[in-house]
This record gives structure tokens, sequence and C-alpha cells, in this order.
């Protein structure tokens, strides 16, 4: 929290918005919604990415405002347009599960594959379970392979499972 505040104090946003989510998970500090979403507010002043993922969750999953899937969706976008993995990834999980937008899993699969690129384990995971069940894609059971083994080699326990499940119809 130190270097966080004295990050804070010279305008640094996504120094503002981490202390946000310490705040939100009572990390280090006791948790509290309203100074996490204050923190969060100040950070997107900046456009804080890190905010702008962190407020879309709250709003995804109704802590400190009430729950808005499309809300979520709309601060997710902004946050990926800037590049910002988790929100990619978040982009991924709304349009696979139709939070806020239509479901559509060549787009869902769109931002995972943004996200995966970066090294996200999880994207990674998911567009194997894409490529294995034919999501949005014809099923590919090599691609499937690759992506788990990518999520693997990062440390996916998911992924390690998901392997398994495959290798019998491999």
């Amino acid at each position: 929290m130190f270097w966080y505040m004295i990050a804070a104090k010279k305008n640094h946003y996504d120094a503002m918005a981490g202390i946000g989510g310490l705040y939100l998970h009572g990390r280090g500090v006791d948790k509290d919604v309203n100074k996490a979403k204050r923190w969060y507010e100040r950070a997107l002043e900046g456009g804080s990415p890190v905010a702008q993922c962190g407020i879309g969750s709250m709003h995804r999953e109704g802590i400190g405002f009430p729950q808005d899937y499309t809300k979520a969706a709309e601060w997710y976008l902004k946050a990926a347009k800037q590049g910002y993995v988790s929100a990619q990834f978040n982009m991924g999980r709304v349009y696979e599960k139709g939070e806020g937008v239509t479901q559509d899993y060549g787009v869902a699969m769109e931002w995972y594959l943004k996200a995966a690129d970066q090294g996200d384990v999880d994207a990674q995971n998911n567009l194997g379970r894409f490529y294995h069940q034919g999501l949005g894609v014809p099923k590919d059971f090599q691609k499937a392979k690759m992506w788990y083994q990518k999520a693997i080699e990062g440390g996916c326990e998911s992924a390690k499972k998901n392997l398994n499940l495959l290798q019998p119809i491999t």
C-alpha cells in the first residue's frame, strides 16, 4: 500500500486503481467497497485500464453497484481497447456467455486470442476448449492440444484436466 500511495500522490492512475483493488479484495487493508469504488473512480479520470476493468468487474458481480452485465461489458471494452489483458479475457468471457452482449463465440474467440497472445493462460485454455468442443470454430483436436499445452506451460491446472479429456480422442 505504501508504494501505491506514493505513486497515487504523483497522479499515477494505475496505482490509484491498485489501491482500489486492495480495498475491493481486502488485501493488506480492511475490505471496503466504498473506498475501492472511490479509488477506481479517481483512476478513471486518467483513463486507467486497470480501473476500467475493476469497475467493470464490480458491475458484473454487483459489488458497489447493482449487477449490470451491459455496463460491465462497456467498461471491459474500454480497457480491452487499450490492450489490457485482463479486460481482453473478460471480453472473451462476456461474449462467450452472452453477458450484456449478444452471445457470439467468434467474437469471444477473437478476444481470447488477444489475451492469449499476451500470455494469459486462462485465455489459452479457453481457446483449447473452443477448438476441443467446436465453439464458433470447427472441432480441431490438434489446435486444442496446442492451446492446452501453452496454457499448461504457463501453469494453468484446468488445461491439464482438459488435455487429459482430449487425449483419448486424438
